[in-house]
């Protein structure tokens, strides 16, 4: 009898030990539970050591979305999303790599497109309680507003405007996940794939627009190119102008000043004979003569000169050798 007392004892004694240890309940950091009491709602627990009652309190238990990774034939990295029921709320930020799904523009194309969702549960009650399964609700929004947004938009805009779409999606979806506890921090588009028709389409488009870039720079260089060439010579012919200007007055000023010379020293010498000869004769008419016989010498001049011709008055040449007689005072001495 002692002895089966002493068992039951030590089953009650390990069944107590076994509800004290189900009702400490360990919470990690930036996570919570929910503790609901006969199936209603009673706290939340925080990270550290919280104490539950066994069989009377249970965690609520709810759906959670994970990634799993894999690699494809094609050696990349691709993740598959995963969902698994958990008792613990994750209050750090949670980020959903939505998969691919296809989209019709305002002008009827279709194209693929995937996003990912930055979020944080700021009320885990509303988050547990205001929604089913907040994981399949946030994916259902997020396509469903990308389907309305891009079928505001032609599949040209979409290319252009992916900080417009990013801005609007995280607006809609942050008023939307308000009332689950959740806070939308950002939405970013990571792919927008057209059909093969429409990017091979665009593909040569891109190609004639470089092609005409280019030609266009090459035209704008050439015009460049002998624009400047032009100017190049203008500008050589200008100061080949200019220097042809500048010898020419100074090849004129040259002759001037010699002519002006010459005129002087003739000047000076009429002046020198004036002063020499006196009333003996006129000394002009001695500078005349000269030039007259020093015109005649040079007409003689030269081997292969057999005519000679003389002045139609030949008496003057008489008259200017009878005026260099009368400057001397007569016959030349020999």
């Amino acid at each position: 009898m002692t002895e089966m007392y002493l068992i039951f004892l030590g089953l009650l004694v390990f069944f107590a030990l076994v509800l004290i240890a189900k009702g400490i309940k360990i919470v990690d950091q930036a996570q919570v539970v929910i503790v609901e009491r006969f199936g209603k709602f009673h706290e939340v627990l925080y990270p550290g050591i919280n104490l539950m009652i066994p069989v009377i309190d249970r965690p609520h238990i709810m759906e959670w979305r994970s990634n799993r990774e894999y690699i494809d034939g094609n050696g990349r990295t691709r993740s598959v999303p995963h969902m698994e029921v958990r008792s613990v709320i994750d209050m750090r930020e949670a980020v959903y790599d939505f998969p691919r799904q296809s989209v019709i523009t305002k002008d009827n194309a279709t194209i693929e497109i995937s996003a990912v969702l930055y979020f944080q549960i700021t009320d885990p009650v509303k988050a547990a309680y205001e929604v089913e399964s907040l994981p399949m609700a946030i994916e259902k929004l997020t396509q469903t507003t990308l389907r309305n947004i891009f079928g505001e938009l032609d599949l040209d805009q979409t290319y252009t405007a992916r900080e417009k779409i990013n801005s609007k999606l995280l607006v809609t979806l942050d008023n939307a996940a308000n009332k689950w506890g959740v806070k939308v921090n950002r939405v970013e588009l990571q792919d927008i794939i057209p059909p093969t028709a429409i990017r091979e389409a665009m593909e040569k488009q891109m190609k004639a627009e470089r092609d005409r870039r280019a030609t266009v720079t090459e035209a704008e260089g050439l015009k460049t190119s002998q624009i400047l060439k032009a100017e190049a010579i203008r500008e050589a012919e200008i100061k080949k102008a200019e220097g042809m200007k500048q010898a020419a007055i100074l090849e004129a000023e040259g002759i001037a000043e010699a002519k002006i010379k010459v005129a002087n020293a003739e000047a000076e010498a009429v002046k020198i004979l004036a002063n020499g000869v006196g009333d003996k004769a006129n000394p002009a008419n001695y500078q005349v003569s000269l030039k007259y016989i020093e015109a005649l010498s040079k007409m003689t001049e030269g081997k292969d000169n057999k005519v000679i011709y003389m002045p139609y008055e030949a008496s003057n040449v008489l008259g200017a050798v009878a005026a260099i007689k009368d400057l001397t005072g007569g016959a030349p001495q020999k």
